[in-house]
């Protein structure tokens, strides 16, 4: 049997390029990003669908344009029946998770009209949209994991 491949995807919110000490900042220091760099791929070129991180985060969970997906501002949701890369990385026995900011909110007109209640198994599922949520933090938490 096969070993299971893992997929770290990381998308940073407002991080340059030219803020990591893998890119030869002289003084900032990105050890652990620097660790992952040097075992996986480094671009030098980024293009994103929308300046709005939502709709732009969105765009990458589906592959699909915003004005496609319609996801079109932050706390817009994506429609119930979006597929996302979580929907086909789950169709190949892999787990998918989202830590952190995402920006992603449940349907709730589109589950209650198809009858979805929120707290069960299949409406916490479509509500994610094909993730699992490990850890969440859109900016809602008054202070920093530091406590300040």
């Amino acid at each position: 049997m096969a070993k299971a491949r893992n997929i770290l995807f990381i998308m940073f919110d407002q991080l340059r390029w030219d803020y990591l000490s893998c890119y030869g900042h002289p003084h900032l220091h990105t050890p652990n990003i620097d660790r992952l760099a040097a075992r996986g791929v480094r671009f030098t070129r980024a293009y994103i669908q929308s300046p709005i991180c939502g709709s732009s985060r969105m765009s990458t969970y589906t592959g699909r344009y915003v004005q496609s997906h319609g996801a079109s501002w932050n706390g817009i949701p994506l429609k119930v029946g979006e597929l996302t890369m979580g929907d086909h990385l789950r169709k190949a026995g892999m787990d998918c998770w989202l830590v952190g900011k995402t920006h992603m909110r449940a349907d709730a007109e589109g589950m209650a009209r198809l009858g979805l209640e929120p707290d069960s198994l299949i409406g916490a599922r479509v509500a994610e949209c094909g993730f699992d949520v490990f850890e969440r933090d859109d900016g809602m938490r008054p202070e920093g994991p530091d406590g300040f």
